[in-house]
């Protein structure tokens, strides 16, 4: 066992029956009922958190009823303003089903590149609960750069060896074969860059990719900062050792790590909001 994996049992032992854990449901009804909670939640915290650039950026979670449909954010509302009651659920055809609640009215329309992002990442990744792309300042700043990210501290080493590089920018994502071409590059990683573009967060709950998807856009921030720095002394930026970065990896770069860290970002809304999740599912 590697010390990483010791330090990681020791941790899980000595905080055993104290940490909090994802909720239970009572059926799948309530379940989807809180995704839609949280999803709404979390595309409010894409917003105050200014990752909103006019119309662009979505955050999608699977359905617990039908998995091979998903809910999104609507075309043209606002990440702040938007509720439960809003969201779409779409099926891999494109197409708005009624489940949604949704009959009428000027948000009821799917942006095109989040159903071809998203449902070809859907639908290549069983294991991801929730997807998150957007053009937030720094990490759209780093994807001109055409490189991942190097391992320059503890908090980029989430990502050390777990997020791809996307080369192709085509301009925006309009048609089939640019989703799935995004969803290749990603492969079995929770993180990409997409050149020119922006960032992509895929992982197994919502908290974890709001979690990874502000780490990952604070490490482009981070790396630009130190590597602006460096260069301007006529220096490089320390890299921490291979083994070292792979080893902390597996200590802050976990799925369950990242819903523990995750949820932290919801407690805060809630305080701030005064809402909590509240079942009516029967």
């Amino acid at each position: 066992m590697s010390s990483a994996q010791d330090n990681e049992a020791l941790l899980a032992k000595k905080y055993s029956g104290k940490m909090p854990r994802p909720p239970v449901f009572a059926n799948k009804l309530e379940e989807r009922e809180f995704l839609k909670f949280r999803l709404a939640q979390a595309l409010r915290i894409f917003g105050n958190r200014g990752y909103d650039e006019g119309a662009a950026g979505h955050i999608t979670v699977r359905d617990p009823i039908r998995p091979d449909c998903f809910w999104v954010n609507p075309f043209g509302l606002h990440f702040r303003l938007i509720q439960p009651s809003d969201l779409l659920l779409v099926d891999h055809n494109g197409q708005i089903l009624e489940e949604s609640g949704q009959r009428d009215g000027p948000f009821r329309i799917l942006n095109t590149a989040a159903f071809m992002i998203h449902s070809a990442i859907h639908a290549a990744r069983p294991d991801v609960l929730c997807a998150a792309h957007s053009h937030s300042l720094y990490g759209k700043a780093f994807s001109a750069l055409g490189k991942t990210l190097d391992p320059i501290s503890q908090d980029a080493c989430a990502f050390y060896e777990d997020h791809a590089l996307y080369t192709q920018y085509n301009g925006v994502v309009l048609d089939e074969t640019e989703g799935l071409a995004i969803a290749e590059a990603l492969g079995s990683k929770k993180a990409a860059i997409l050149q020119n573009h922006g960032l992509l967060v895929a992982t197994s709950s919502i908290e974890a990719t709001m979690h990874y998807y502000i780490g990952l856009e604070r490490a482009c921030q981070v790396q630009l900062m130190a590597d602006t720095a460096t260069e301007a002394r006529g220096e490089k930026t320390a890299l921490i050792d291979p083994a070292d970065a792979a080893a902390t990896a597996k200590m802050v770069g976990s799925q369950s790590g990242g819903w523990f860290a995750g949820s932290m970002h919801f407690m805060v809304l809630e305080r701030e909001e005064g809402v909590k999740f509240q079942s009516s599912a029967a």
